[in-house]
């Protein structure tokens, strides 16, 4: 094996090119390449005009805006400073760089493929929504603030596609970041793991600050744009607080361009890896990410699109849904409470937000290489790190949380009401941790659950199965209580605020869990940075494992990834469980709104109404077929990769000796038209249920007899699937992570280590896996925001 490992290197290199050139067309999407054209100059003269611009349009809405404003654009130069960083960093040798820049190529000729698909979807909505909203009826409010049905069919329409726009651009900065860092980390690694995992940690963070940075000031932006085009608070015009339902389509957009960009990439990085997994390690007993597996290439450009565009999407997408969904709560309990100013109280989930910035950048720096370049220190535990990182910003989050809630807060209708919010985003914030905390726990193999499910592989591919599957069903248990206790506190707490409306009835119960949401969100940037890096060390290992670099280097690799895959998981569990929370505050809006549109009070949904109930067993239903058809688009599209590669080792019996090259390009190209292919199924069915569910119903009953059905049965749909969508994502995530994990674990030497049949079964499990935890889990955080703000922005259609 030695000695063809030297035929083949020198084989290789004997070769002016190891790997293929994908490139078709220029690296940058048409907007950057306009930017890049535009003389130095000008551009600054531009940057500067909308700057002023921005800045003048904050300074008209509230001081509060221009602080937001101002900490955004200081944490866009913080990531320019990291991104310069990073790229001063040194990429290695050159057969590094060739398979770095066959990764990139690929990445970026799938991304542009598939935002072109999505962005025209996203138009034919965009047309969709503004027929709905030019017919539909108009609410008191927007009837005494003279806003006529044409300028909200407008406003809801500019906000959908900014938000889609934003979202896209969200995507591409994460994917742009991972296909640059990856060959920097591999070379870092021949050096020092510290330096290694440093690279990797500040090129997520740099993603992280510029998604969490874009959803604040997306949202900003509109609402300030809002509120001086509108002339909001004027004499005849539309009141402050009911300003946040116009930013709804904003979130709708960034949800809509997030689930197709998680299922295309969720689709095409797992059919790649499990056909690589299953003719590579199980057929022809080669590595992982071994150069001779023609699918090797498609797997690492997977790991770009799949988990860093697609997380950063999807991030994007719940700040900016737990944004708008407080915006609108926090409104509609300052009006009820005949609060003075409510700004406050509005634009506090903005605040929270920029403060994120600030800790989660202190938390990032904290994370050093080691002082002395040329000192050889035995591995440290990279997780240890990372959490000694996101403890530093943990306690900063509780102190700005602090902060912001005694500045913005107070009232003196209620003066102790702040330190009652504050103790609410403390519930958040500890709930966060918690979820991190019991994520780690079953998906990581220093942990007993992982270790359990590595023995149960002894006995057999099955014995496997069963493990995992019953691990992923058991780890629902804790975080549904968790979940359970933290919207009950932080309810009690916003209740007995002092708070009260009209009547003085207490009214702080929902705006409390808003809060705790965003307690929850708090360190959303450090969560993300830990999600990035996962991808990137992934990378990295298959760059040293491709290059043929020693064993010592695929040690520090191997490490990393593991790491990469446990902190992968804990976001996992932290996106659900801010989807549970924000969908609840969602559910909430979406209530106000139907009775703000029927003039009548809609406070409850009884489910003993037959129709009623057979809307939530249709919501149940979505997720359970959503799910099914997320994976089988896996399967199949595995199935095309499983053929092509052996066809290519039967076809080309040199590549197992290096004397052949294998054809990477056409395992790439066959798993992106197929996963572009695959995606459109089941994200027409998350998008186009609810609205045809509502409007049936509505009809319904409109000749039983029963108004408002149309609007009771879409609730309980949104209900049942939220509930149903959390288990199942649960389930599917933790199982995909611990099976992935246990397999990691036999990997490192336990149970007779890589090629033992221990190992075989293992592989098996984590194919299974695989479409759990990185296709249709994540897709499922996404679907039930998604059905949250299309609910909330097709409300009209229902009534």
């Amino acid at each position: 094996m030695d000695d063809a490992m030297e035929n083949g290197m020198g084989s290789y290199q004997e070769r002016p090119r190891t790997f293929p050139s994908m490139r078709s067309k220029s690296h940058y999407p048409l907007i950057f390449r306009m930017l890049l054209g535009i003389n130095a100059r000008v551009l600054l003269v531009l940057l500067l005009l909308i700057f002023g611009a921005v800045f003048y349009v904050g300074a008209s809405t509230s001081p509060i805006v221009i602080f937001v404003f101002s900490i955004c654009i200081i944490s866009f130069f913080f990531s320019v400073y990291l991104t310069k960083w990073v790229l001063a960093k040194d990429e290695g040798p050159p057969e590094m760089v060739q398979i770095s820049e066959a990764i990139r190529d690929g990445a970026e000729g799938f991304f542009r493929t598939q935002y072109g698909t999505i962005s025209k979807m996203a138009m034919v909505l965009a047309l969709v929504i503004l027929g709905i909203y030019l017919f539909r009826s108009t609410t008191p409010q927007q009837e005494s603030s003279g806003l006529s049905r044409s300028t909200s069919a407008y406003i809801t329409v500019a906000a959908f596609l900014l938000g889609a726009l934003c979202s896209g651009i969200a995507g591409y900065i994460g994917m742009w970041v991972s296909v640059r860092a990856n060959v920097r980390v591999s070379s870092a690694a021949r050096r020092s793991a510290r330096e290694a995992l440093q690279i990797a940690v500040r090129a997520g963070g740099l993603s992280a600050i510029v998604v969490v940075g874009m959803a604040v000031i997306g949202v900003a932006v509109l609402y300030a744009t809002f509120y001086v085009f509108l002339e909001v608070d004027s004499r005849g015009s539309m009141k402050v607080t009911d300003l946040p339902l116009l930013l709804v389509g904003y979130g709708f957009g960034a949800s809509f361009v997030a689930l197709f960009a998680q299922l295309g990439g969720g689709i095409f990085t797992k059919a790649a890896d499990v056909g690589a997994d299953l003719v590579g390690k199980v057929e022809q007993g080669i590595p992982e990410d071994d150069p001779r597996n023609p699918a090797v290439i498609a797997d690492l450009v997977g790991d770009n699109v799949g988990d860093c565009a697609a997380r950063g999407a999807d991030l994007f997408e719940s700040i900016a849904a737990e944004i708008i969904s407080a915006m609108i709560l926090g409104g509609t309990m300052a009006q009820r409470c005949k609060i003075e100013d409510p700004s406050g109280f509005i634009l506090f989930p903005l605040v929270v937000h920029s403060f994120d910035l600030v800790v989660s950048s202190i938390g990032i720096l904290s994370i050093r290489g080691t002082r002395d370049p040329g000192l050889i220190v035995p591995i440290e535990d990279p997780m240890a790190i990372l959490q000694k990182g996101y403890s530093v910003t943990i306690v900063l989050a509780v102190l700005t949380f602090g902060v912001s809630t005694r500045w913005l807060l107070y009232t003196e209708q209620a003066p102790s009401a702040w330190l009652n919010f504050a103790l609410c985003g403390l519930v958040g914030i500890m709930t966060a941790y918690a979820f991190v905390w019991i994520t780690k726990y079953y998906t990581d193999y220093k942990h007993e659950p992982v270790r359990v499910l590595a023995l149960s592989s002894a006995t057999g591919h099955g014995t496997n199965i069963i493990a995992g599957v019953s691990l992923g069903l058991e780890s629902t248990a804790l975080p549904v209580l968790v979940i359970s206790i933290a919207i009950i506190s932080a309810f009690w707490l916003g209740q007995t605020s002092g708070l009260v409306d009209e009547t003085g009835s207490p009214t702080g119960g929902l705006f409390g869990t808003a809060v705790a949401t965003m307690g929850m969100l708090s360190t959303a940037a450090y969560v993300l940075t830990m999600d990035m890096f996962g991808p990137i060390a992934d990378n990295a290992g298959g760059i040293v494992e491709m290059s043929l670099q020693p064993e010592s280097v695929r040690e520090i690799t191997d490490v990393l990834d593991a790491v990469g895959n446990t902190t992968k998981a804990t976001t996992k569990g932290f996106a659900i469980g801010s989807a549970a929370l924000a969908s609840f505050l969602l559910f909430s809006a979406y209530m106000d709104e139907v009775a703000s549109f029927a003039h009548v009070s809609f406070k409850e949904v009884d489910i003993a109404i037959p129709e009623v109930f057979i809307g939530g067993l249709l919501g149940s239903m979505l997720i359970f077929v959503f799910s099914a058809w997320a994976c089988s688009a896996v399967g199949r599209t595995a199935q095309e990769v499983v053929n092509e590669v052996r066809r290519q080792f039967v076809e080309r019996p040199g590549i197992m000796e290096y004397q052949e090259k294998p054809d990477y390009g056409r395992c790439v190209a066959i798993v992106a038209s197929a996963s572009l292919r695959e995606m459109i199924k089941p994200g027409a069915l998350a998008t186009i249920s609810p609205v045809v569910i509502g409007f049936f119903f509505r009809l319904l009953g409109h000749y039983t007899g029963q108004p408002l059905l149309g609007a009771k049965v879409v609730a309980s749909m949104l209900m049942f699937a939220t509930v149903s969508g959390i288990l199942m994502a649960l389930f599917l995530n933790t199982a995909g992570g611990a099976w992935d994990n246990a397999k990691k674990y036999i990997e490192t030497g336990a149970l007779g280590g890589k090629g033992s049949d221990c190992h075989k079964a293992a592989v098996t499990g984590d194919t299974v896996g695989d479409p759990f935890k990185d296709t249709a889990g994540p897709s499922l955080h996404v679907l039930i925001k998604m059905l949250a703000t299309i609910t909330l922005v097709m409300a009209p259609v229902f009534l």
